[in-house]
């Protein structure tokens, strides 16, 4: 049977541990210690931990540097904070969807606290926003995704991929959507990403790099929460595990990929301030391996097993519970002025 059935609100004829990941019986009561899965207590003692807010991030040198950088620099730096909006918006609504079909409350419970970090990380946008640009232009920012062709063919790809699912939630749909969320989160923020930690490498905007290192460690967190998601349904319904989905997988990261790259020449061209794109473009196909081999899909580029930005890795990586981004972690509050939407930061 291919549909899914809704989780009940409470069950009282059934176990607290669920029966099944998807179209099981749970009472629906959450208890940790005794839950389906060993490895959801762990990660969500992780997301946990990863709990950040933007108020967190000193802007104040970004306020005076933004003005000073090129007119290409400020144009990519606006664009990519108006992707990112975007797509972290629909990811918000995508999680409590998901939620609704998983028959199992710890993970019904993980799905939240995802849905929740994404709703920070669209703050972070505004936040950041909101210390260096009027607030018209904030709009402008925020609408990019209506105006930009090259931004609303990527769009277009991940909200298309997760209709089927909102639209007929059966099993098969809920494993497709699922690779367009790993394509989401784990594929296209990258170049984005890179973007701003090369800015940060050169010393430029680094309370917002800061900030984009927050949000990469969560989006590291969610890859690998949708990661066990999918290979539990597999696991449980075998059935489902087919040549066809394998082929979608590859294809999908492949098409997902081609887009990165596009979007790539499109907002940094050649080069900027070291960035160069054949290095971004070899980068987006190891991460679409990368990605597409976590699923369990063969990989849809020859070669590329390697990260032609060893550089990226000190910033991708760095563990901001126990070390200061850039020793740039700081208190301090940035106040803007009524011009620009928010009256305190």
């Amino acid at each position: 049977m291919n549909d899914l059935k809704k989780r009940s609100l409470i069950d009282v004829d059934a176990p607290n541990a669920s029966t099944g990941i998807i179209n099981g019986r749970s009472s629906n009561i959450l208890n940790w210690d005794d839950v389906r899965f060993p490895w959801a207590y762990p990660k969500y003692k992780r997301m946990l931990a990863n709990f950040w807010t933007p108020f967190e991030i000193n802007m104040s040198k970004d306020i005076k540097q933004f003005p000073a950088m090129s007119e290409r620099e400020k144009d990519a730096f606006l664009k990519i904070i108006g992707l990112l909006a975007l797509l972290d918006s629909i990811q918000t609504d995508y999680a409590g969807r998901v939620a609704d079909y998983l028959t199992d409350s710890s993970l019904n419970a993980l799905m939240i606290i995802l849905a929740q970090q994404e709703v920070v990380h669209n703050h972070s946008y505004s936040y950041v926003l909101s210390s260096i640009v009027p607030k018209a232009k904030q709009e402008e920012v925020f609408d990019y995704w209506r105006t930009e062709p090259i931004l609303r063919e990527r769009n277009d790809f991940i909200t298309n991929g997760y209709k089927g699912f909102a639209e007929n939630p059966n099993v098969e749909n809920l494993l497709y959507s699922i690779v367009y969320d790993v394509i989401l989160e784990g594929l296209f923020f990258y170049s984005g990403f890179a973007f701003f930690y090369n800015l940060a490498r050169n010393q430029k905007m680094v309370g917002t790099s800061t900030m984009i290192n927050y949000i990469n460690r969560d989006e590291q967190l969610h890859v690998g929460l949708f990661e066990k998601i999918f290979k539990e349904i597999l696991k449980e319904n075998p059935e489902y595990d087919t040549p066809d989905l394998k082929e979608f997988g590859t294809a999908t990261f492949s098409k997902a990929a081609e887009l990165e790259i596009d979007w790539a020449r499109h907002i940094i061209g050649h080069e900027i301030d070291g960035l160069l794109i054949p290095e971004l473009e070899a980068y987006i196909k190891f991460m679409a391996n990368k990605r597409a081999e976590q699923l369990g899909f063969q990989a849809p580029f020859d070669g590329y097993r390697t990260n032609p930005l060893r550089w990226i890795i000190a910033y991708q990586e760095v563990d901001l519970g126990k070390t200061d981004f850039f020793e740039q972690k700081s208190r301090q509050y940035t106040k803007t002025s009524d011009a620009n939407g928010f009256d305190e930061l």
